[in-house]
């Protein structure tokens, strides 16, 4: 049962952790690292099918042979996995005095246990592959009804997101066991189910696991089934899976599209695939449709490949996310289309060349930003309008760059990064930072029992996402040491995909990734890193990026300017070294948004939780708190500043009295024709002159020249600041932000008053009688504390006073002194608790 409180203590004494061992029972498959799985399906692209080629082209098409399990489950929480009640996963089992839960949402969400932040620190005693006896466990059920139109058909069940490990039952029978806590799982049905009646699935979910381990990450530890979970019906002869690569030209300018699909088939059967594209504008991209035969044998699998040139298509960037839509139509031997499947394709091409990383030949910047999954009432479900916003939020913003830290989002992030233009760093899920405090921080990576559950996570990312025209780099994960597992998941992923680069911070060696990659690094290390001098000390984390054999790769910062407290900070600092060395080519701020979890005060006041709040020990205080977003996604000051240092356009004044500008393109594609010029003059505050201009036609990288016509009254003596504004706004409306969005400006003192007219009498004219102004000569000072009183100060060490009061006679000088509270940057994020 729910205890009473949102966020109560665990069950029984759940909350020490105590590795008490049960000698006399077997090992779990759940602490058991050679065991990744039971009946799990082989990884595959992220799609649905459907019934032909019409209805998978509707908008917004939703399947008949698709049905959403998210909704209310039944639950139940115990505070071991030996303490579940006895039989809950029969179909007959009565739940009805079990408590309801949302599927997807994290269980500490809905009250049950507690949510625990760490940093570092694993939140229990360190033993891999054991975990404690005292692993809260969550029973959910949910009874569904298969469709009579399905009896025909092949039926599966996916989990997209389940933490960290589970069992599953359909109707009372054992369906599977999966672990790996941001990893799809899949298990086909067919032979448990009853079509056209009820049936009862079981899932028994475990807190902890062996694959805790590898998931250390710097958020919040939480638990449960926190993605979409789908049935999905397939023809008894359909497409399992299928890859699409698009391959451009040296110039970048033609393509050769190639697909290669996976046919499974029950029986011997045999048939056709059919490849269709359609550009962006929804017509036909393709003369004809390209076809392939194929011949399945009975419960086997077989590929069909195709390809198609493509002729001067559209290319897809994070500034052009130009898509294509490619679909493909499964027929039988005798023509009959029994399955249509579609995904967007992006043409675009990535590659290593003359020490840079390119896309479409250009040499980009990554103006990028680390993302968690975070929300703050569901924890790590995040629903699809807050990935929206997210995304929205970074478009306006000028950033075109995600890296995924530390694990593989939620499939739909990937689709809106498609469709919106945002490069992803795309990371697998594992870091063990904790085992640096247990010994060896690589002592999970470089270990050769441990090497099937790295391999298996990145091929299980690599698989799912190999058709996103966004992803650009795989990541072999986080904060891991390095070792002889990270070189067989580069290995492997190379393998199964050559055409994106490999990324990983911790290879300071470059054994194994294609780019260095830094975090945190000083501006002038940086600075010299671009310069490309060879050197002999590395910084404090030991990179070394300009030794002899990393000098021919680009290099990024994977993390960099901490956005905690009062971040970040140096932005500017940063982005002029990036701009300025070819080879540095940008990185992703720490971090999007503040993990705070929303939480009712006994007042009625809500307010953001952090690490501790719960009673969470050990824990790492507010160091969760340190996102360019809010916990309700609200743009945080340091965002709005991002903004200005991204800025597309450079705006710089070279004869203001003429009004001529110097303007610099920091597009990467695109040249400033879908921009529009706005100005305005004002004297202090208020408009005294506006107007609109097109812009200069300045290709991308390139600089150019603005005139605006605009003039000051000869010999203007207002006595007055006056100021020029200069805006680069959107022309038309995008599908990330309406016509008239700034993304960049420039603002220009026109005329200033002069200093040597006293301060006093400027200053007066905005004051109030009760608001009077500081006055006096270079070393004595008087200054105005209310209508009637007036301090005196000698600033070259005389006695001061005051007169129009009753205050005493100061006994010495004023003197100045300044304290600043320190910020989160100082403390650490760490501050006592008190």
């Amino acid at each position: 049962m729910r205890e009473e409180g949102r966020f109560s203590k665990p069950h029984s004494s759940c909350g020490r952790l105590k590795m008490g061992r049960i000698l006399a029972r077997p090992v779990s498959d759940f602490e058991n690292h050679r065991c990744l799985h039971r009946n799990r399906l082989t990884p595959r692209a992220s799609f649905f099918p459907f019934p032909d080629k019409d209805s998978v082209l509707e908008k917004d098409a939703t399947s008949p042979w698709v049905m959403s399990l998210n909704g209310e489950w039944r639950f139940h929480y115990a505070a071991t996995p030996y303490d579940v009640p006895a039989g809950a996963e029969a179909a007959e089992y009565d739940d009805s005095a079990w408590d309801s839960i949302r599927v997807p949402m994290s269980w500490q969400l809905a009250g049950y246990g507690r949510p625990h932040y760490t940093n570092v620190a694993y939140p229990f005693p360190v033993d891999p592959p054991r975990v404690p006896d005292e692993n809260p466990t969550g029973v959910y059920r949910r009874i569904f009804h298969v469709p009579g139109s399905w009896a025909n058909m092949r039926i599966f069940l996916l989990f997209q997101g389940v933490d960290s490990a589970f069992h599953l039952w359909i109707n009372g029978r054992p369906a599977g066991f999966s672990k790996g806590s941001r990893l799809p799982a899949e298990f086909e049905i067919t032979d448990l189910v009853r079509p056209g009646r009820d049936n009862a699935l079981a899932a028994r979910v475990y807190q902890w696991s062996d694959g805790s381990y590898l998931e250390d990450q710097d958020m919040w530890w939480l638990s449960g089934i926190f993605r979409d979970v789908h049935l999905v019906a397939m023809p008894r002869v359909h497409i399992r899976d299928f890859s699409v690569r698009t391959e451009l030209d040296g110039a970048c300018e033609n393509a050769m599209l190639r697909v290669q699909a996976r046919i499974s088939s029950v029986a011997a059967a045999g048939g056709s695939v059919e490849m269709g594209l359609f550009g962006p504008d929804g017509g036909i991209a393709l003369d004809k449709p390209v076809r392939a035969t194929f011949r399945a044998a009975r419960g086997g699998e077989v590929s069909a490949r195709m390809a198609a040139f493509v002729e001067k298509p559209l290319k897809w960037t994070a500034e052009t996310p130009h898509l294509y839509t490619l679909v493909l139509s499964l027929k039988d031997a005798a023509g009959r289309v029994v399955e249509a499947i579609a995904s967007a394709v992006g043409f675009r091409k990535i590659e290593l060349a003359d020490g840079v990383f390119l896309v479409n030949g250009a040499a980009i910047k990554l103006k990028g930003v680390n993302r968690h999954e975070h929300h703050p009432d569901l924890g790590r479900a995040v629903p699809l309008e807050a990935m929206v916003r997210d995304v929205v939020l970074m478009k306006t913003h000028n950033i075109n760059a995600a890296r995924t830290s530390h694990y593989p989002d939620d499939p739909k992030f990937y689709d809106l990064c498609d469709r919106y233009g945002i490069y992803v760093i795309d990371e697998c899920d594992l870091e063990t930072h904790g085992m640096g405090m247990a010994g060896k921080i690589n002592q999970l990576t470089d270990d050769p029992e441990w090497e099937a559950a790295c391999v298996d996570r990145m091929k299980r990312m690599v698989e799912r996402d190999k058709n996103h025209p966004c992803v650009i780099m795989w990541s072999l994960g986080n904060e891991s040491g390095f070792g002889r597992n990270h070189e067989a998941m580069a290995k492997w992923a190379r393998r199964a995909d050559p055409t994106r680069l490999i990324h990983y911070e911790g290879d300071h060696e470059l054994k194994a990734a294609d780019v260095y990659s830094m975090m945190y690094p000083a501006v002038d290390f940086l600075a010299r890193a671009g310069e490309g001098k060879p050197e002999t000390d590395g910084d404090r984390h030991g990179y070394r990026p300009n030794r002899p054999e990393c000098l021919n790769r680009p290099v990024i910062c994977c993390e960099y300017a901490h956005a905690m407290g009062n971040g970040p900070g140096g932005l500017r600092e940063y982005w002029d070294v990036f701009y300025k060395y070819r080879r540095l080519q940008g990185g992703c701020v720490w971090e999007w948004m503040d993990h705070g979890i929303r939480r009712r005060l006994p007042d009625g006041r809500e307010d953001f939780a952090y690490g501790g709040d719960f009673g969470d020990v050990p824990n790492d205080g507010n160091f969760v708190i340190d996102g360019l977003v809010f916990p309700d996604r609200t743009p945080s000051p340091g965002l709005v500043e991002y903004k200005k240092v991204l800025e597309p356009v450079m705006i710089e004044a070279q004869d203001l009295g003429a009004g001529r500008f110097k303007v610099t393109n920091r597009y990467e594609f695109l040249s400033l024709d879908h921009l529009k010029v706005v100005w305005r003059v004002e004297e202090e505050g208020v408009a005294i002159a506006s107007g609109d201009a097109d812009p200069p036609d300045i290709g991308p990288g390139m600089r150019g020249l603005l005139t605006i016509p605009y003039a000051l009254k000869p010999g203007y003596a207002g006595g007055k600041s006056v100021w020029m504004t200069v805006s680069f706004i959107l022309a038309n409306d995008t599908l990330w932000a309406r016509a008239g969005h700034e993304v960049a400006w420039g603002q220009f003192c026109l005329y200033e008053p002069s200093r040597s007219e006293p301060f006093a009498a400027r200053s007066r004219r905005a004051t109030s009688s009760k608001c009077r102004p500081v006055v006096g000569s270079s070393s004595t000072y008087s200054v105005w504390v209310s209508s009637r009183a007036r301090c005196a100060a000698d600033a070259l060490g005389g006695p001061c006073g005051a007169t129009g009061c009753s205050a005493p006679r100061a006994s010495s000088a004023a003197s100045l002194t300044r304290w600043a509270s320190p910020p989160d940057s100082v403390l650490d994020g760490c501050p006592s608790r008190t």
